[in-house]
């Protein structure tokens, strides 16, 4: 398990108003079944005032107060529906965990080892649930996936990956892949036995090295600064494998809105073939006039 870490802001954190997002899946133009899943969700914490005799009520935080922000995609690996019961297993078992860690969420005071380790625990727990319906069912034996999982904790936000999913980090007109896909080429690449250019046209390329569900499940936890000028994508390698990041950076830099810019994103990798799933979330905050 490896974690990466970044200074933090001071900023506003963006109102549930002020976040656009989308996010769409495809089965693709070969494939007859979609074993992707992906998940938006906003974590809540709720507060009712009860009697009070302050004159500026206006100003409390009351309602429902946002504490996260929660995007993940994952691809299904294994024949018949093994991928399909694999992918949806994960993100069912991340918002179980996050269900049950709540208070960790809640507490501003919290290590920021505790919270990645958090994460790191939920991605493994989300592991031993896959292992453990595939040893319930002889059918689905070798049911694995993917997992690239967003999380927004104002001012960070933090990413956790298995597999060869990605997350891209758009601003200030240049596109990063931050997330590194756990394949067998790029491990070749990191023992030098293939070069960089090479690694995506070898039969490697999209061999797992880690994944929910198989043999080896490697989390990794990055951590970010939160900022208003970042567009962030999720996508399974279905986008990737049919749109080269230059056609994704085009899009990005003419986006519209989240939905508008998904659904150019899906249209060009369905023109270019369409071989795989497809499954793309793209997000970003508006700012509106706080009156």
């Amino acid at each position: 398990m490896r974690t990466e870490t970044q200074a933090l802001p001071n900023t506003r954190k963006p109102r549930d108003d002020e976040i656009d997002v989308h996010g769409l899946t495809h089965a693709g133009r070969i494939r007859k079944e979609n074993q992707d899943h992906f998940l938006l969700a906003t974590v809540h914490k709720r507060v009712d005032v009860i009697a009070t005799n302050l004159g500026r009520q206006e100003q409390l935080p009351t309602g429902e107060q946002r504490v996260a922000f929660l995007a993940m995609v994952a691809d299904g690996v294994g024949g018949s529906e093994g991928g399909a019961e694999a992918s949806a297993t994960a993100l069912e078992s991340v918002m179980q965990y996050v269900n049950d860690s709540m208070s960790c969420l809640f507490d501003r005071n919290v290590a920021e080892s505790t919270f990645t380790d958090m994460l790191q625990r939920c991605a493994l727990r989300s592991h031993e649930e896959i292992l453990a319906r595939a040893k319930a069912n002889e059918q689905h034996r070798s049911m694995a996936t993917t997992l690239t999982l967003f999380m927004g904790v104002w001012p960070a936000y933090y990413l956790v990956q298995l597999g060869d999913s990605r997350y891209y980090l758009w601003r200030e007109g240049r596109l990063t892949q931050i997330t590194r896909d756990q394949t067998l080429a790029n491990d070749l690449v990191d023992q030098g036995i293939l070069s960089r250019a090479q690694a995506p046209h070898t039969q490697f390329a999209h061999v797992l090295s880690s994944a929910l569900g198989a043999d080896t499940a490697e989390p990794v936890v990055t951590r970010l600064r939160a900022e208003w000028e970042n567009v962030h994508l999720l996508c399974s390698d279905g986008l990737t494998k049919h749109v080269s990041d230059e056609r994704i950076a085009e899009r990005l830099a003419n986006m519209t809105s989240s939905k508008q810019v998904c659904e150019q994103l899906l249209a060009d990798a369905l023109e270019d073939g369409g071989t795989d799933n497809i499954t793309i979330i793209v997000a970003q905050g508006v700012p509106k006039d706080v009156g």
